[in-house]
């Protein structure tokens, strides 16, 4: 069946109904008018008294902020709906589980300079805002994002671009927070014109869930300014096809036609999206307004979202289902990102079943197995005539993908059989 995209009508909602169209679609207006406390809630959702007093119980340990566009996505009688548990604060918030944690991707171990987070050899983040225009209810960065609702100062900034000119293996940068679209036009623009005069830093991501939670902040100045900092990409936040509207669509080709590609990194989600035919319709609907699927996460396991999370085989159950049955570009990368800092790591359903020096054996989507059989003369390639193998920058230096190129060795650190050796009780 055809799904067709839909207008947001808020005037049949008590607390919108005399909200002026020019007001609606200024996203100022939708900042300060964000709903924050249960008296406007109520006038959006129908609560239950259990409701209430969940509420009331959250509210006192983590904030909520909704912005009208999004309230009016969500259902005024289902406390299921996918669009109100993303945005409404829930009792299970309080229950801390035994595998929480404050920062689970260390971010803030991993930070030479405030708000910077270098781990990747080549690419960091810069966090240069706490504050987002909606307070998502699976937040990974909750230890921070809705605490102060403050932007990077500027001193601390000029640290990080200085940290940035002084590592020039930093070729990319990511610029998140809170929501770095949250930020006025000239904050914007100044802080892509500073990257964009470190000569090394050659790709700048922007991270934001605007396009999905407050769409009017797309303007044509922001897109205008974005423009004059290329290549600049961004990656926004669609977990569920009920967020993708016409507001939506017009914010996300307004990027598009600004020359930024756009991506989408959903989130895997109990009772919202842990569905293979709700994520393939929502990589369809994606496609359709031009923003490429580029991750699933694993939930993090960040305090108070236990709730949310899947088992891993839920996300690889559902990478079974896309791979082959649709487009290619459709099908995103489900992604772990590592507890501790270890990164994302890429998780798939096993399609390489065996192999030998003469073939490799393979699965494919429909359960056909077949074989490829391999060069019997194949040499390898020779590092000493090519160019890109001698530019350092280009060569890997860590882990199994160093290995590879210089063989070695890696141990976890205390390994028992050489504190036997080496320790009190060497041999």
């Amino acid at each position: 069946m055809k799904r067709s995209y839909s207008n947001v009508n808020y005037k049949n909602i008590p607390l919108f109904k005399d909200v002026s169209e020019e007001d609606w679609n200024n996203w100022k207006w939708q900042m300060r008018n964000a709903i924050r406390d249960i008296p406007n809630l109520e006038k959006v959702l129908d609560l239950t008294d259990d409701e209430h007093e969940h509420l009331a119980r959250t509210l006192g340990k983590f904030k909520m902020a909704i912005t009208p566009y999004y309230a009016a996505l969500m259902s005024k009688e289902d406390e299921n709906c996918p669009v109100r548990m993303l945005a409404v604060p829930a009792l299970k918030e309080l229950h801390i589980d035994s595998s929480d944690l404050s920062d689970p991707l260390h971010e803030d171990v991993d930070s030479p300079v405030p708000g910077l987070t270098h781990r990747y050899p080549d690419r960091a983040l810069l966090l240069v805002t706490n504050e987002c225009s909606m307070y998502c209810r699976h937040c990974t960065r909750r230890r921070i994002v809705g605490e102060t609702d403050d932007d990077m100062e500027t001193r601390n900034l000029e640290k990080a671009f200085e940290y940035i000119r002084n590592n020039p293996e930093i070729r990319d940068i990511i610029i998140s927070g809170g929501d770095p679209l949250i930020l006025s036009d000239n904050r914007i623009d100044y802080i892509l014109g500073e990257l964009r005069k470190i000569d090394h830093v050659e790709i700048i991501r922007i991270g934001s869930r605007m396009p999905v939670v407050l769409p009017q902040r797309i303007t044509d100045n922001l897109c205008e300014i974005i423009k004059k900092h290329h290549p600049v990409y961004v990656n926004t936040h669609f977990n569920h096809p009920k967020e993708i509207t016409a507001e939506a669509q017009v914010a996300c080709e307004k990027l598009a036609n600004s020359g930024v590609q756009m991506g989408n990194q959903a989130v895997l989600l109990k009772g919202i999206n842990d569905c293979s035919n709700t994520m393939k319709s929502l990589m369809h609907n994606l496609l359709k307004i031009r923003v490429k699927p580029y991750y699933i996460y694993q939930c993090d396991l960040s305090e108070g979202i236990s709730h949310f999370r899947t088992t891993i085989s839920k996300g690889i159950e559902i990478i079974e289902n896309l791979r082959g049955h649709t487009s290619g570009l459709a099908v995103p990368t489900f992604v772990v990102d590592a507890p501790g800092g270890g990164g994302k790591i890429p998780v798939m359903p096993d399609y390489l079943i065996s192999q030998t020096e003469k073939r490799v054996v393979l699965r494919n989507y429909e359960g056909m197995i077949t074989s490829y059989t391999q060069p019997s003369d194949y040499q390898g390639h020779v590092k000493d005539n090519c160019e890109y193998c001698s530019d350092e920058s280009l060569v890997a230096k860590d882990g199994v993908a160093k290995l590879l190129n210089e063989g070695g060795t890696i141990k976890p650190q205390s390994l028992r059989r050489e504190i036997r050796t080496n320790g009190n009780g060497k041999h």
